[in-house]
Order: C-alpha cells, then structure tokens, then sequence
C-alpha cells in the first residue's frame, strides 16, 4: 500500500518503508544521473521503497509520496512536518535546526552522558529531555520490539551499512592522523653537533694567531 496508508508490518506496529527507509544510505551519487548537476540522492519515495534517489529520479514517482532527507551533522534527518502525517512520532525527542523542527533517523550514541543528565534514549544512551523515551526513530523501532533479541536484531539491520561506512571513515582518519604524528616528529627532530676533528681544530687556532704580514711588505722593510 501506499506510504499514506495504514498497512502496517509486525502485529501492525510499523508501516513496511520504515525500517527500509532507515538502511538506506543518502547523499550519494545517483548512478542513473552522474553525469547531471545537484545529482545527490536525498529522496525517498515511500511508495516503491526503492532506495535513495536524486531530484531527478523523482519524475518517474510521480503520484508518489517521497520525502526529503537532511543532514545535521554528518547525521540523516527528516523534517518532523514530513513523517509525522505517516508515522507516529510519540516518544521521540525532536530538534529544531535550520529553523525546522526535524527528527533523526537513526540512533547517535554518546560516549559520556552529560553531567546532571536524568533522562536518556532508552536504546543507545543519548541525553534526552524528560519527556522523551527515544532519540531517533531507529531507537524507537528497536525499543517498542517484543523481546531485547528483536530489537537487537532491528537495530543492527537498521545501522549497518552506515557503521560501516562510519568505521572505514574513522580508521582512515586515524591512520592519516598517526602518520602526521610521526612526519611532524622526524622533521621536528635535529641530529647532535658532531665533536670537533684534528683539522678544524687546527684551522681554529690558525684563525686565532698573530696575523702575519704580507710577503710584499717585508721586502720593502728589508731593501
């Protein structure tokens, strides 16, 4: 059914493009399109569910209810006056950005809670306002599941081509960074002054004498 619908998989919880829609990787390259401008795919159609595609993609859905996908640092998001006419949104901390108040797609977990924090996404740990359960709409398709096996099984499906694509990313920036590290430590490093020779330091004492007069000049004295 269409993405307006109300057919919804798994006990009827979830509508069939969400978890889909949440493994798909935007802002690439349309590859039916690379040779056009502004080629970036950042729609998807929720009728086909065919994956990412780029504006131009678009006239052939046409009747279609695709969406617009966003990004907030480096993370996908959509505008919450897109998807809230299709799916629930209850329990899912929004933000707005841009002006626009938009939701994440998919978790962003945190390294350390914030000091003071009394409340976080009950699926990966982010800080969240009390009134919220979730921080993306990943979180909360992984937290509502029956048993903590199916929702570990959701979210991993739902995240992992983009941790990967995050994995990759970081190990290259590591190596970059180590290499970095040890070019700017071999052209910071200056060897010892050698220990002074037999000839310079008979050159230095030559310097240091009594200058000798010029040949020339002790003939004259002479004659």
């Amino acid at each position: 059914m269409g993405g307006g619908g109300t057919v919804e998989e798994e006990g009827g919880r979830w509508p069939p493009w969400l978890r889909p829609l949440l493994s798909t990787n935007f802002f690439v390259q349309c590859k039916y399109h690379a040779d056009s401008h502004r080629n970036e795919c950042n729609m998807y159609c929720l009728d086909c569910m065919s994956g990412a595609l780029c504006s131009f993609c678009l006239d052939r859905h046409s009747g279609h209810h695709p969406i617009q996908i966003r990004r907030s640092s480096y993370h996908d998001v959509i505008r919450v006056s897109e998807i809230q006419k299709v799916l629930d949104l209850t329990g899912v901390q929004t933000y707005i950005i841009n002006s626009a108040r938009v939701v994440f797609l998919n978790e962003r977990p945190q390294p350390r809670p914030r000091k003071g924090v009394t409340n976080s996404c009950e699926v990966c740990g982010r800080s969240l306002l009390d009134s919220f359960r979730f921080c993306s709409l990943g979180c909360k398709m992984a937290g509502t599941a029956p048993d903590r096996k199916r929702k570990n099984k959701i979210l991993h499906e739902a995240i992992k081509i983009k941790s990967t694509t995050e994995s990759d990313t970081d190990e290259s920036y590591t190596s970059t960074s180590r290499g970095s590290e040890k070019s700017n430590v071999t052209h910071s490093f200056t060897p010892s002054t050698p220990p002074p020779t037999a000839a310079s330091l008979s050159s230095a004492k030559r310097r240091k004498g009594i200058p000798h007069r010029a040949p020339f000049g002790s003939l004259i004295l002479e004659f």
